[in-house]
């Protein structure tokens, strides 16, 4: 009898200690699980959406938590590899994440994603390769919009701009790029544009010759160049002394200093698709610039820069989460991904409108076209005028 007391008592132990880290209880705090690229290829991604993260935890929990409950927020590297990213994830459900917001790199996305399926547990990602949510898996949702959105709003702009041929090149090794490039081909006729030069590259790609060469005699009118991190900094500058007089149009990857920066004067007059918080000292008054400057006014006193389209990606994952764990009343996987299904959230990126059906949650109108000036993003004139209209509420 007092061994089986014992072994009771044991286990009694065991579970309050289970309890007490609030993984599974509807008390203590709310552990969120971050996987992102803190080094290889995307790390400047990754830490930008780490940052913006950090900030949003710490903006929650000043404010008293979500329903008196702090969040706890624990971050792992995915070095950017698929590989590191499955194990993140499965690290963060053995430690008693509730959710897991992550990875910045579509692969390791797209590898972990399965497994939050399998676990029945939300994953937000911070990608924006359209595999992850097309088709709808059930617990994935994504917070960048979608390639194919970044694609559809820049050849609204070639249109309207009257570019009607194109130069169009991309990198076969991203999912994000790859996706870009695809929803290009299949939309640009319907917005009058025909792709005359189609290149291919990959990330290890050093020498852009191969890419920008046949433009010259091809009667592009722009160039559009679908890449994340490193690759995108070589083309501008190799772009630059290329000798070409048309624009080059990169996307929301390139949304950051940690683009403007090293690329430096290369980077003048670029233009590019991004989200809509990147512009956030340009939109007009209204709620949208609440939130954009809700974020920014943080931000800025804590690393002294605009945020970044990263930063507002890390941002936006936690408070669109927090505000599904707060109306569903509880950390419950299928509870909350039940409400992520029918949130409509205005962040910095513009208004999610989740459904059944559309777990990318962002339309045309949350994408800026901005172009880059004395080293900072500013709306086209077209950008200027579509915020008359067009402006997210």
């Amino acid at each position: 009898m007092r061994i089986r007391m014992a072994s009771l008592l044991a286990l009694a132990l065991v579970l309050a200690g289970c309890s007490s880290s609030g993984d599974d209880s509807e008390t203590g705090p709310i552990r969120i699980g971050l996987t992102v690229p803190l080094t290889g290829n995307y790390q400047a991604l990754g830490t930008g959406d780490q940052q913006g993260a950090q900030i949003a935890v710490e903006q929650i929990n000043a404010d008293g938590g979500i329903d008196g409950r702090k969040i706890e927020l624990v971050i792992k590297d995915d070095k950017t590899q698929p590989d590191q990213s499955v194990l993140a994830f499965n690290a963060h459900k053995n430690e008693g994440a509730v959710a897991v917001i992550g990875s910045s790199f579509s692969n390791s996305a797209l590898a972990a994603i399965p497994l939050a399926e399998r676990a029945s547990m939300p994953y937000l990602s911070l990608a924006a390769a359209d595999q992850q949510v097309d088709p709808v898996r059930k617990f994935a949702f994504q917070i960048p919009a979608r390639s194919s959105t970044y694609a559809e709003q820049t050849l609204k702009y070639f249109q309207t701009a009257k570019i009607t041929k194109i130069a169009l090149a991309h990198d076969t090794k991203s999912s994000y790029a790859v996706a870009g490039y695809e929803a290009v081909k299949e939309k640009a006729s319907q917005y009058g544009v025909t792709v005359v030069v189609d290149r291919a590259f990959d990330t290890g790609t050093q020498d852009f010759s191969a890419v920008f060469g046949p433009v010259r005699t091809s009667g592009a009118q722009a160039v559009f160049f679908w890449a994340t991190g490193p690759p995108a900094v070589i083309a501008t500058k190799q772009f630059a002394t290329a000798g070409l007089s048309i624009p080059l149009v990169l996307t929301g990857a390139q949304g950051t200093p940690l683009f403007t920066k090293p690329a430096g004067a290369a980077a003048e007059k670029v233009v590019l698709s991004t989200s809509i918080g990147v512009i956030g000292k340009d939109l007009p008054a209204g709620d949208l610039k609440q939130a954009v400057d809700k974020l920014g006014g943080d931000y800025q006193k804590k690393y002294g820069t605009p945020p970044p389209q990263f930063a507002a990606d890390g941002y936006c994952g936690v408070i669109v989460l927090a505000e599904a764990i707060r109306k569903a009343g509880s950390t419950d996987g299928k509870k909350v991904q039940a409400e992520l299904e029918k949130l409509s959230l205005l962040t910095p990126n513009g208004r999610y409108e989740y459904s059944a059906d559309d777990h990318s949650g962002l339309s045309t109108d949350n994408i800026a076209i901005a172009t880059v000036t004395g080293g900072a993003f500013v709306p086209t004139s077209w950008m200027t005028e579509q915020l008359k209209t067009n402006l997210p509420k």
